[in-house]
């Protein structure tokens, strides 16, 4: 194949061939995701972070069907089910002339592939279906690889020494290959073919299909990835399908049910709700958590889950209730320096692959992240809100106050009032916010900023989980705790306002150094502060304008680097690109301020972004070009979709514009200046719980106000409308 190129062990796609197709299909369950091409295939040279994972280790490298010996079927349709469950392939054959056969003209026969996972098994049927009047049998080809790489080398990491993996090794319908790492831990890809007959030829599996005149035949295989002790029961196809459709039902019904009558934004709507859905993951606590995203954060992360329960707060508080739980359970207890880890500090990541068995990366648990703690508080106080659920609330206190305590004594490292970081350890991450990329953290003339760093958007965090947790410990009866953060927060807020505000460019300066000199550098983290309320209302709008300017908001989001600096990239992970969340937390704050017109400009612009996306699918960041009329955002080359907090953006975007608040403790929900952007005429919003009650809403759209009426009401719920 000319448009490959082989260099060592390594494989090149030319830029100019049609191989160098990036689209690809993405399904998850449980511990396990795949990322297939359109083909329902693995092409390791196409697509390098191609394959089928589970439990941080890659256990397909390669998979691909064909005909007639290395023939591809030629693609028809390739698309997931709405609910991300199953994958569907159509393809038909290309001219074959079969040595005994004969002729058989492309297009005679029809191809069809289902794809799913579940419970550490890859099932797939192929059915096959002959349009013509004579029977036809052709050969077929199964090929299989496993490279049992680790989740970071796949990223690109290099490993002076790996595991060793055995031959396939073939007993009655099961082919199996072995990898025992180095860690100890023997790994295993099982591939099982039922009804057909095969023959094994290395990594390949061959077998003839035969299929009557105007008739179909079809036949089964799936894929297992199992470890020492791993226990998977084998459903049959048709049982796992069942299944996977319970299942995802399931998640989807701790959902209010929102429609509209504009068919595009439901269906980025129902695509947020799928993905997040698929990407809430059974844990071994048994609490269900929001991993991050794939394929490279497929894994419990303490900011993003936390984030994304608070985005989806008010339509399903059963997600912060699990990721409240989660995250206690893993809450740090001992001063480990290796993993940043100090007592009562929360998780930054998870991972459980060979090489953090190994310890050859810190994230096994590691806790390098300065904001996960302030927004855990941040979540207990809001879900107690949003829910009165104290008895749950009650059984983690010691948790929150463990957090508390983290804040006040390891937080704040050199005692000034604000939350610090400085990596304890040179192998963990050098900027512990959520840009922790190498380089968003600088000064004016682009110097790095030299820590201990304090963030302006963490002592905002910090601010809004003290005031969020004190009804919560009056509520528990330590009033005497409540009063002193509601002070604390007012302290803190009073010399923020002080020692962060940056009168010349109408903004917060993006972090303070360790010499606490400010970072003069506009970026998106101030607007990060507005939700939290440590902003005063006159800055606020100074803030909201700043952002709002042509050198920030690029029409399809706020940049995250104002275009001006010093290290503005728009192709940039951290400087210069487009976050959704980002840009959705901005219009949330900017609607607590009460600008609700900036806010609606940020919700209608990540609304016509969603319209460009591949299966309505918001990735975790695009490039922050200018938007052009015709034109579609740019894609960020490495950006993970499905992502969480992107997901879940949509969610705090119309709340956002409704002005939409619950207070459970008063079973009251208040809309605030509720505003619709003018693609959304009507919404209706069902099934909305409030304590033991529910309520279904009609919203309508009349330019500048909103009419609200009560469809159903169970319970003692008290709607406000304030104008």
């Amino acid at each position: 194949m000319t448009d490959i190129l082989q260099v060592a062990d390594q494989y090149y796609v030319l830029a100019t061939s049609v191989l160098a197709d990036r689209e690809t299909r993405v399904l998850k369950q449980g511990e396990t995701f795949a990322i297939f091409d359109r083909y329902g295939d693995i092409r390791p040279f196409t697509h390098s972070e191609a394959g089928i994972f589970h439990g941080g280790t890659r256990f397909v490298s390669a998979l691909s069907f064909t005909i007639a010996g290395d023939r591809r079927p030629v693609l028809l349709n390739s698309n997931l089910r709405d609910d991300n469950g199953l994958l569907k392939v159509e393809m038909t054959n290309p001219d074959l002339m079969i040595d005994g056969v004969g002729f058989v003209p492309k297009g005679q026969l029809h191809f069809h592939r289902e794809k799913f996972l579940l419970d550490g098994f890859c099932h797939e049927q192929i059915s096959v279906a002959n349009f013509g009047n004579t029977a036809v049998r052709i050969p077929g080809r199964i090929h299989v690889a496993a490279d049992f790489a680790d989740v970071f080398e796949v990223r690109g990491m290099k490993r002076e020494r790996r595991g060793s993996i055995s031959q396939w090794a073939t007993d009655h319908d099961t082919a199996t290959l072995q990898y025992t790492g180095l860690d100890g831990i023997q790994r295993f890809t099982c591939l099982h073919f039922d009804g057909i007959s095969y023959e094994r030829h290395n990594d390949s599996l061959e077998f003839w299909i035969d299929v009557p005149p105007r008739g179909s035949t079809r036949f089964h295989f799936d894929l297992r990835f199992r470890a020492d002790g791993d226990k998977q029961e084998r459903k049959s196809h048709a049982d796992g399908l069942t299944a996977i459709y319970r299942n995802h039902s399931a998640g989807r019904g701790k959902y209010s049910t929102i429609h509209t009558p504009n068919d595009q934004f439901d269906a980025w709507l129902r695509r947020s709700t799928d993905d997040l859905v698929m990407m809430t993951t059974q844990t071994a606590s048994g609490f269900r958590y929001p991993y991050a995203g794939i394929p490279w954060f497929c894994a419990a992360f303490g900011r993003d889950g936390i984030l994304t329960s608070l985005e989806c707060l008010w339509a399903n508080p059963t997600l912060a209730r699990d990721t409240i739980g989660f995250l206690a359970n893993t809450q740090a207890t001992t001063n480990e320096p290796e993993r940043d880890a100090n007592p009562g500090k929360i998780i930054h990541e998870i991972r459980n692959g060979e090489m953090a068995n190994l310890n050859e990366v810190p994230f096994g648990r590691y806790y390098g992240s300065v904001d996960s703690t302030p927004l855990f508080l941040a979540l207990c106080g809001s879900y107690f809100r949003r829910t009165a659920d104290l008895s749950f609330l009650r059984n983690h206190w010691s948790a929150i106050e463990r957090a508390l305590s983290w804040v006040d004594d390891y937080g704040d490292i050199d005692g000034d009032g604000f939350l610090e970081y400085a990596s304890q350890t040179d192998r963990g991450l050098t900027h512990q916010g959520w840009k922790d990329s190498p380089d968003p953290i600088f000064h004016e003339n682009g110097d790095d900023a030299v820590g201990p760093i304090a963030l302006c958007e963490v002592q905002g965090y910090t601010y809004f989980a003290k005031r969020e947790l004190s009804p919560l410990a009056t509520a528990l009866g330590h009033v005497e705790l409540g009063q002193r953060l509601l002070k604390d927060a007012e302290r803190l807020r009073e010399r923020f306002n002080e020692m962060f505000w940056l009168e010349d460019l109408k903004t917060y300066a993006l972090a303070l150094d360790g010499q606490k000199r400010p970072c003069r550098v506009i970026s998106s983290n101030a607007g990060q502060l507005l939700f939290t309320g440590i902003v005063p209302q006159d800055r606020a709008k100074h803030v909201a304008n700043t952002l709002m300017s042509p050198t920030s908001f690029c029409g399809w989001g706020v940049r995250t680097l104002d275009s001006r600096s010093a290290r503005y990239n728009p192709m940039s992970y951290h400087n210069g690109s487009v976050w959704p969340h980002d840009s959705a937390l901005i219009a949330w704050g900017m609607t607590t301020c009460g600008l609700p017109v900036e806010a609606e400009r940020i919700f209608e612009a990540l609304f016509r972004a969603s319209t460009y996306m591949e299966i309505e699918r918001m990735p975790e960041v695009f490039c922050g070009f200018e938007r052009k009329d015709g034109e579609a955002p740019t894609l960020y080359h490495h950006a993970c979709a499905p992502q969480a907090w992107a997901a879940g953006a949509v969610y705090l975007l119309l709340a956002s514009s409704l002005g939409l608040s619950i207070d459970a403790t008063q079973m009251r929900i208040c809309l605030r200046r509720p505003r619709l952007p003018s693609f959304l005429k009507v919404v209706y919003i069902n099934d909305l719980i409030v304590g033991d009650g529910s309520i279904d809403l009609e919203m309508k759209n009349y330019g500048t106000d909103v009419s609200v009426q009560i469809l159903r009401r169970k319970g003692d719920i008290t709607l406000s409308v304030e104008k």
